[in-house]
């Protein structure tokens, strides 16, 4: 086998605030890590205002965060956090930050880049505007060798990251079965212990078994999670992290029709 071959496959998650990752793709990002694949999470802020408490000023919040966000990457296998550290509520979508992301996708050379749908209407700013630069970095800049140019002359090639996967769309095409990573997605989350208001771990199952009996009755997929699928030139299909739709669906109708016989 060559080295090229031994190679792990590579995925990148940018978002804004640490936590975004575990509530909207933790299952597929845990997922993805069981299936052999090298994620790399960067966090655009470090969260440093989200909190009720005024006594935790945001250099002491921001590293409480982090730390947390370190602690539900380790729950989900993975094993590098990047944390650009803009100020929380003050993502600028500027050609600066752009060349952040740019040089980010440069070093890390993901085939798949998860982040915000910036296009989904009112949500929190930072969500918007890091959604829709870490979307422009992908296509075209980060391909582009004439883009930050002086990051190539230092030694950083021009990257194609051809499968894009937009998280809390409201239009999604791609749906991901996380029924296997549920328990991993809890504990993930629990890790965020400044954010997440569950009394305790059982609370949080309750919260999410009624989310998916309500995406149920509403005719939506249960414990899956949904994106907004984006593809630039050739792709190669994220094993098993592939459209399930039609197989939830079976799995539905075969539990619906058993249940029918059952009370018949």
């Amino acid at each position: 086998m060559s080295d090229a071959e031994a190679e792990p496959r590579r995925a990148l998650v940018i978002m804004a605030h640490p936590d975004d990752i575990e509530f909207t793709c933790g299952g597929t990002v845990a997922q993805l890590s069981d299936d052999g694949w090298h994620v790399t999470f960067c966090l655009v802020t470090s969260g440093d205002k989200g909190t009720k408490d005024p006594a935790l000023g945001p250099a002491d919040l921001g590293a409480l965060r982090e730390a947390e966000q370190e602690a539900a990457a380790s729950e989900l296998g993975i094993h590098r956090c990047i944390f650009l550290r803009v100020p929380d509520g003050h993502v600028e979508d500027g050609s600066e930050f752009r060349g952040q992301i740019v040089q980010v996708l440069r070093d890390v050379r993901p085939e798949l880049m998860i982040t915000w749908d910036g296009y989904r209407g009112f949500n929190h700013r930072d969500h918007r505007t890091v959604g829709i630069a870490a979307l422009d970095a992908v296509f075209p800049l980060s391909r582009n060798a004439n883009s930050y140019a002086h990051q190539v002359a230092a030694g950083s090639q021009p990257v194609s990251v051809n499968t894009v996967l937009l998280a809390g769309s409201n239009e999604p095409n791609y749906f991901v079965d996380v029924s296997a990573q549920l328990d991993r997605r809890i504990d993930a989350l629990l890790r965020h212990a400044s954010q997440v208001q569950a009394a305790n771990r059982d609370e949080m199952v309750e919260r999410m078994r009624n989310r998916a009996a309500q995406a149920a009755r509403a005719g939506r997929l249960p414990w899956t999670e949904g994106f907004r699928r984006l593809t630039f030139g050739n792709i190669s299909q994220p094993r098993r992290a592939e459209a399930l739709k039609a197989e939830a669906k079976a799995r539905r109708k075969a539990e619906n029709k058993e249940q029918a016989h059952s009370n018949g």
